[in-house]
């Protein structure tokens, strides 16, 4: 079942409109000029520089969480100039530094998923691969109708359709993405349950937010 869900997972395509929701795809992020923002993290690794490496949340200053690193801002800018900070930085370490810079998103999957909540996923990350690491679907969930909250819009996305623009569409920092579950409705199932879940979710992405 799991091979399944992941397979199904990588054929995840376009979207689809939906009352209230915006119908048109979100535009994918330009991967070279990404910004990054406070929440996120830095996965770095530097060669030889082993007190450097590792992986670091960006401050709400914009530095980086890190003893000698938090000299360099980070935030608000796209990974190309962070990445000519950071070698002018390791300048004084290194005469010819090497490293590599990753940064890794908060996003938040909630409702009829098997294991909602924050999860932290590297850029370039596909929004069905997102899916899959909170858990998948629930038996209850219609990848049909999935919603998307991205910088205070709304879309409604088809995971299986046979479109394939949403299954390579990466995911950006901050997402929110909801699984609708199905119309078999229970009081109790149905409302309390999923109520409940998003909630944790948007909790823990807020108290993450606010780090």
């Amino acid at each position: 079942m799991r091979h399944t869900w992941l397979l199904v997972a990588a054929l995840a395509a376009s979207g689809c409109g939906g009352r209230g929701l915006d119908p048109s795809l979100p535009q994918p992020l330009a991967q070279a000029d990404s910004v990054l923002r406070p929440g996120d993290v830095l996965r770095i690794t530097v060669w030889r520089q082993p007190d450097f490496s590792g992986e670091y949340a960006i401050n709400p200053d914009s530095t980086v969480a890190h003893p000698l690193l938090q000299a360099v801002r980070v935030a608000g800018v796209p990974l190309s100039v962070v990445r000519t900070r950071l070698r002018d930085f390791l300048l004084a370490y290194e005469q010819t530094p090497r490293f590599v810079v990753e940064p890794v998103y908060p996003v938040v999957v909630a409702g009829e998923v098997r294991a909602p909540g924050l999860v932290s996923l590297p850029r370039g990350t596909p929004l069905s691969q997102a899916v899959a690491r909170a858990g998948g679907p629930t038996e209850r969930g219609r990848l049909d109708r999935v919603t998307l909250l991205r910088g205070g819009r709304s879309y409604s996305l088809n995971l299986l359709s046979d479109d394939l623009r949403t299954a390579v569409m990466p995911i950006a920092s901050g997402d929110q993405i909801f699984v609708a579950r199905r119309r078999d409705f229970n009081i109790v199932r149905d409302v309390f349950s999923p109520v409940a879940s998003v909630a944790a979710a948007v909790a823990a992405f807020l108290a993450y937010s606010r780090r």
